[in-house]
């Protein structure tokens, strides 16, 4: 039987980026909050310093700081006429564990959806007619708009120390920045970092096509900052570790740099670590959340009384606790109906590789998760799809953001994939190679879907969850196009060779594509296509809010950080001002 402890006012599952702003916000409202970590706690000083912390074999090859796979696989398969398999090494994409999540192994992308991605079935209908979409596609809209998160938006960005150049402020298109851009309010609150060699070739070239290149807006510092919290962090040092690595210099936004050290402080928070919760409990109805039940560090099951549960876990980690917890009805793909599991989707990435001769230098090693040149003219709905058979788009960019050893090792096709032939060849085009990225939208599809696998279980005994999955034709049509015009610009650089990848299926858990997991717990104004609402809250079960990047209805062009963000906020102040005051359904049915 669990050990039962006196109740809080609220649990916290997962104290990562979303989980750590959401108790803050309860804990200035007086609450009384309890943060459950499945990993260990950890912070800038010591966890994080050089030298230890560049070591690419450690955290990059061997994912030091992510989710045991052994403990806690996904099992995946293309289609329901495969068998999944538990995926036991962590590849196509990275979810974290420990104090901060995956917030700290981030490279530091910001952006925000477009306006038309909040109303996307609606737009897409408006402009090119209601039998455009594909109706393979389960597209539909938020339940949110814009405009609503705008100032969300505003405030993570001041919290996370945004730099960037801003292309539209209030309606005003603005030299230098994004032409494409939603409104903003305000410009960022920091100018954007300097651009490399690399990013000087993409942009003069871009430029040549009559593009309009701009800097990657980052969350690596283009120099100090203090955000309202008053915790300040550094100028970046371009030291090539961003990605899958924590920063040593305090230069990266992550909830240690941002908002951790205040939240810790407050006599209102209490941090357990090495908290593995098994499920939400809910009362004989089925209604209420009661508490969590959760499995300490020393092996005993602990019940943790509650009256407000926030699930803010990595995206996949979310819808899985809320099938394990028997909140809000599966989906099933064969009727198409149940909420929980559907819509999930990924990121269509794809790529080229500029072949330089010696004379030019890129200096891979000195960059930084975002030091990019971007064109957004073919993101989302900014070209006109009339006859391309495809919805969505990517943004282009150049994609030199490390030059760490053992993982940047550009070669021409037909090079040996090890031996002397292949050491040649990477040392002779290590300095000279750019490498170009598209990051492309990605669609649902009802045969695309989450559930809990029927065959394999965790360290714990609890059913692991089971990723159906493969690109749609939509996406793969996509990149095809998208690609071409990456190819032109790589070629107008003016390089030896350029070598275009497109994006094609089946879906490959064993390359890195992106951790850009979105869906399965999409929001929605429809409890009948959606598990939460626009606030995030469960619609079966009102005490319970499922924060994170599984609320995304699709998957917009870009990096999904800024936009959980925005949605992080904007349920922390329909919590703070609406549901604290008056509890139950925030919108009625």
């Amino acid at each position: 039987m669990a050990k039962t402890l006196e109740a809080v006012d609220a649990v916290v599952i997962g104290v990562g980026m979303s989980g750590s702003i959401i108790a803050h916000e309860l804990t200035k409202a007086g609450q009384k909050v309890v943060g459950l970590e499945r990993g260990a706690g950890r912070n800038t000083v010591p966890d994080f310093q050089a030298p230890a912390m560049h070591d690419e074999l450690k955290y990059s090859v061997r994912k030091g700081l992510m989710q045991s796979a052994q403990n806690e696989a996904v099992t995946l398969r293309n289609n329901t006429d495969q068998t999944a398999l538990p995926i036991r090494r962590w590849q196509a994409f990275l979810p974290g564990t420990g104090l901060g999540g995956s917030a700290v192994h981030w490279n530091g992308n910001i952006w925000r959806f477009q306006e038309a991605d909040f109303v996307l079935k609606s737009h897409i209908e408006k402009r090119y007619g209601k039998d455009f979409i594909d109706p393979r596609l389960s597209i539909q809209d938020w339940g949110v708009t814009y405009a609503d998160l705008e100032p969300h938006y505003t405030r993570f960005e001041n919290l996370y120390g945004a730099c960037g150049k801003a292309g539209n402020i209030q309606g005003k298109i603005q030299p230098g920045g994004n032409p494409f851009e939603a409104p903003r309010s305000t410009e960022y609150p920091n100018k954007p970092m300097k651009q490399t060699y690399a990013c000087s070739l993409f942009s003069k070239a871009a430029e040549s096509l009559g593009y309009k290149p701009f800097p990657m807006p980052s969350c690596t510092m283009s120099q100090r900052y203090t955000n309202p919290l008053g915790l300040t962090m550094e100028a970046c040092v371009m030291c090539g570790f961003c990605e899958r690595f924590g920063c040593e210099h305090k230069a990266k936004a992550s909830p240690q740099t941002t908002i951790l050290p205040v939240l810790l402080k407050s006599d209102l928070f209490e941090l357990r670590t090495h908290a593995q919760v098994q499920k939400v409990q809910l009362d004989k109805q089925g209604k209420k959340a009661t508490g969590v039940t959760y499995v300490n560090a020393a092996g005993e099951e602990v019940f943790q009384p509650a009256k407000l549960v926030i699930m803010s876990m990595f995206s996949l980690n979310n819808v899985r606790m809320m099938l394990l917890s028997g909140i809000g009805k599966p989906y099933d793909p064969k009727t198409q109906t149940g909420v929980v599991g559907r819509n999930y989707t990924y990121q269509t990435i794809s790529g080229a590789q500029v072949f330089f001769d010696d004379d030019v230098r890129v200096n891979p090693f000195m960059a930084s998760g975002s030091t990019m040149s971007v064109i957004d003219e073919f993101s989302g709905d900014n070209f006109d799809h009339s006859e391309l058979g495809f919805i969505g788009g990517a943004y282009l960019y150049s994609n030199i953001t490390n030059g760490q050893p053992i993982g940047f090792h550009p070669v021409p096709p037909g090079t040996p994939r090890w031996g002397q032939e292949f050491k040649q060849a990477m040392l002779k085009h290590y300095n000279h190679t750019v490498k170009l990225g598209a990051h492309g939208s990605s669609m649902p599809t009802p045969t695309n879907y989450l559930d809990l696998d029927p065959t394999y279980k965790d360290a714990w005994g609890q059913p692991l969850l089971r990723m159906t999955f493969d690109f749609t034709e939509n996406d793969i049509k996509m990149s095809a196009y998208i690609t071409s015009k990456l190819e032109q610009i790589g070629k107008a650089m003016g390089g030896k060779q350029v070598v275009a990848s497109p994006r094609k299926g089946p879906f490959d858990s064993n390359i890195y594509q992106s951790t850009h997991n979105c869906g399965g717990a999409v929001m929605g104004a429809d409890p009948k296509t959606s598990a939460v609402n626009p606030y995030l809250q469960c619609w079966d079960v009102s005490n319970v809010f499922v924060v994170g990047a599984s609320a995304f209805v699709h998957n917009g062009s870009y990096n999904p950080t800024g936009t959980l963000g925005a949605l992080t906020y904007h349920a922390a102040e329909a919590l703070t001002t609406k549901y604290l005051k008056s509890p139950g359904p925030l919108v009625s049915l």
